[in-house]
């Protein structure tokens, strides 16, 4: 297939296109490098079957010749980015997926959102499955992002149901691994930064409230298997393993042999109280659920964030 990959310079797009590649089709990677990073993808450069085209996708989108695929992975996905670039982060929800889908439309190309378990807001339903239709606050800080997603979620049905498009959606939850940023904001960045540089961990809250952690290579397998599926609906991919960001925090140093210990801060406003994901659809539809445990992931992931912040060989526990 020839592919092209929105946010492709990103965390999660940078490892899409590395195994898009991988598969051996054509991968185009688009990315205004708002929060993403050539960084992610210079292992790529003069790859005869990968191209980067800089261009903000919430202007019209060209691409030369045939795509037999859009994965619209462009946007801020962070807290700290989505609250420093709220506009930025509806216009690429909602503008740049139009962009993207009406690319799609035009080219006769299966597409792929990525969506977010945000669209369930702080859920009253625990696991969150696809059928809940979530608790978002829209005129809260957080409303951007997550509303962003919910617009870009009907805006690719109405796609899908008025012009016969393809759809994927894939509802990510809580990602982590190699190429995230450093200052990212979100807790696996903190945590690990705080732990190598032998700082207390910042826990907000009293840490009670719950995450389920996904590494990035379970997730980007998940994805591409629903990209080569037919389901329509969308579709939970995350780790069910749930645990507290305190009983987190523990594992982070305890793993790294942290001796900082933990600080407590006050809960950010419509911060989730739990996130777990109920995988049921993605286990009977695509086959698939998660395979590397917490620590399996989190080594390579603790060694790439060694290296950026120039700390040599890091002595894991």
């Amino acid at each position: 297939m020839r592919v092209l990959v929105t946010g492709g310079a990103g965390f999660l797009g940078s490892h899409l296109c590395d195994r898009l590649l991988a598969e051996g089709h054509e991968v185009i990677a688009m990315d205004n490098l708002l929060t993403g990073t050539t960084d992610n993808i210079t292992h790529l450069a003069g790859h005869p079957r990968f191209t980067f085209i800089h261009h903000d996708v919430t202007h019209y989108i060209y691409v030369k010749g045939h795509l037999d695929a859009v994965l619209h992975f462009a946007s801020p996905a962070s807290p700290v980015d989505y609250l420093e670039l709220p506009i930025q982060t509806l216009k690429v929800g909602s503008l740049g997926t139009h962009n993207a889908l009406g690319l799609a439309l035009a080219k006769g190309a299966r597409f792929l959102l990525a969506s977010t378990s945000e669209v369930y807001g702080d859920p009253l339903v625990h696991p969150q499955d696809e059928d809940y239709w979530g608790n978002v606050n829209p005129i809260g800080p957080r409303g951007v992002y997550d509303e962003a997603k919910r617009f870009a979620e009907a805006m690719t049905m109405a796609y899908h149901r008025a012009h016969g498009v393809d759809t994927r959606i894939v509802r990510i939850f809580n990602t982590y691994g190699p190429r995230m940023r450093i200052n990212d904001g979100r807790v696996v960045p903190n945590f690990i930064r705080q732990a190598l540089r032998g700082e207390p961990l910042t826990v907000y809250g009293d840490g009670k409230q719950t995450r389920s952690f996904c590494y990035v290579d379970d997730l980007i397998e998940g994805i591409y298997r629903l990209l080569m599926s037919d389901q329509v609906e969308p579709v939970n991919i995350g780790n069910p393993a749930e645990m507290t960001i305190l009983e987190f925090a523990e594992r982070i140093n305890a793993l790294t042999g942290n001796p900082a210990g933990i600080v407590f801060k006050p809960l950010p406003v419509d911060d989730p109280q739990q996130r777990q994901p109920d995988i049921t659809r993605a286990r009977k539809l695509l086959g698939w659920e998660p395979k590397v445990e917490l620590e399996q992931g989190l080594r390579p992931t603790i060694a790439y964030f060694a290296e950026r912040l120039g700390i040599p060989n890091p002595r894991l526990a």
